[in-house]
């Protein structure tokens, strides 16, 4: 598939088809690809949680909804937990100011006021848009979404995800199923290039 094709497919998918698991030669792809997303020092501050098997991915479901969730957005959820594949992609701070503590980089102290703005999360998020684009690319069907603020420590302890690092997202990954519902946030429409564009100055 032509890159500009794969780039105007890319959409979020929220319904999968549950007798197609991810090809595992697949699944590896999407973790390889990941791995070329550029990072601040190269300090390559990630790490990917993989839940495949049933009982993986019904943990990860029971420690990130809410009884609230299970009432207001069922029919989300019911369609979202058929996906066979679900990988979080986690930041990890201290690689980043370890790694600008190094002889080669300004700073020893550690001292997070360095980072106005935390590529630790940036670099992450770069990641999981290349898992994004190549499963588009495999002809699979993929939705990035979050975990609530307070459900964090239950999905920590879930999978022994050490404090240091941070979930910020997920990602759910399939052939995608019969429910083809687009969100309806698309209605607003998708902004052109004239209204967030500034050539030369604001």
């Amino acid at each position: 598939m032509e890159f500009a094709d794969v780039v105007r497919k890319r959409r979020m998918v929220r319904d999968y088809d549950p007798d197609r698991p991810v090809p595992p030669e697949v699944r590896e792809r999407l973790l390889e690809h990941a791995l070329h997303a550029p990072s601040a020092g190269f300090s390559q501050g990630w790490a990917f949680l993989v839940l495949e098997t049933p009982e993986e991915r019904d943990r990860f479901w029971a420690a990130t909804t809410s009884a609230e969730d299970e009432q207001t957005m069922d029919a989300w959820l019911v369609r979202m937990r058929r996906a066979p594949l679900i990988i979080v992609p986690l930041s990890h701070k201290r690689a980043y100011l370890e790694r600008y503590a190094e002889p080669d980089k300004p700073w020893q102290d550690l001292d997070e006021s360095h980072w106005p703005i935390p590529y630790w999360h940036i670099d992450t998020g770069m990641a999981s848009l290349l898992m994004l684009l190549t499963a588009v690319d495999e002809g699979l069907a993929a939705c990035f979404f979050g975990i609530q603020a307070e459900q964090h420590p239950p999905f920590h302890e879930a999978f022994g995800v050490p404090d240091d690092h941070t979930a910020i997202g997920c990602i759910a990954v399939g052939y995608a199923g019969a429910d083809d519902r687009r969100s309806p946030s698309l209605k607003r429409g998708r902004r052109g290039v004239e209204e967030v564009v500034h050539r030369g100055r604001w």
